[in-house]
């Protein structure tokens, strides 16, 4: 007489379907990770896509030729991209020191506060660049922990199943195991495009950075030397 063949569904959703409660929740918080950081990539992709192009806009308005003064007038009541953004507050430095005329003001002192002035800014929009990135980094590294847990649970679960019915038949053990195994997939699904997406965005925000930075010490020189005309009148 044949054995009885046992009809088991390996398909995700059944296997989802036939787990605990606490691999439901398990794998549903992965999945839910998986679809915020998404959003995020998605988010930050085209923001840094936007942010880039009007770097490169204000960077040939800057080096056209044009005043220094029109420029700052075109954009300071809407800056649209962080090197806007560190060019006003220099600027509004500059005239706020050089308005002062205070004895003990020199031009060391107001090409340091100058300086200091649009290293926050700098900073300020690396802030804002960098927003969510965190979440980025900890589904890449927690997720796949995550699956690893639920690998060992759903495991255990199985091997328990097994001394409860006292049955080492492989088609029984089969679905216990595939659906331990399960958990461990969906947490590498979550923690892959996160790990790479956070690497690439990072490069990206470094790259930033350094533009912004060699713009703010591209400013600072033209500035110094208006300060040391001012100083020389």
């Amino acid at each position: 007489m044949q054995p009885e063949t046992v009809h088991t569904s390996l398909s995700m959703y059944t296997m989802f379907l036939d787990s605990d409660i606490f691999m439901k929740c398990l794998i549903l918080g992965l999945l839910i990770a998986s679809v915020w950081c998404w959003a995020i990539i998605f988010d930050k992709v085209f923001l840094f896509k936007r942010i880039r192009e009007g770097m490169k806009a204000f960077e040939e308005q800057f080096w056209s030729g044009g005043s220094l003064e029109a420029l700052y007038n075109n954009n300071v009541k809407n800056p649209s991209n962080p090197l806007a953004i560190i060019f006003i507050n220099g600027i509004k430095e500059f005239r706020r020191s050089l308005s002062e005329k205070k004895k003990n003001t020199t031009t060391i002192k107001v090409q340091e506060r100058i300086d200091k002035v649009m290293q926050i800014a700098i900073d300020k929009q690396v802030d804002k660049m960098e927003t969510k990135m965190v979440f980025l980094a900890s589904t890449g590294s927690v997720a796949p922990l995550l699956g690893l847990f639920g690998t060992v649970w759903g495991i255990m679960d199985s091997f328990n199943a097994i001394g409860l019915t006292q049955s080492t038949n492989i088609a029984a053990v089969a679905p216990g195991v595939a659906e331990a195994l399960f958990t461990t997939a969906v947490g590498l699904i979550a923690a892959i495009p996160a790990v790479i997406a956070y690497n690439k965005l990072t490069n990206d925000i470094d790259r930033m950075a350094q533009r912004m930075e060699v713009f703010a010490g591209e400013l600072s020189a033209i500035l110094s030397r208006q300060i040391e005309q001012v100083e020389n009148d």
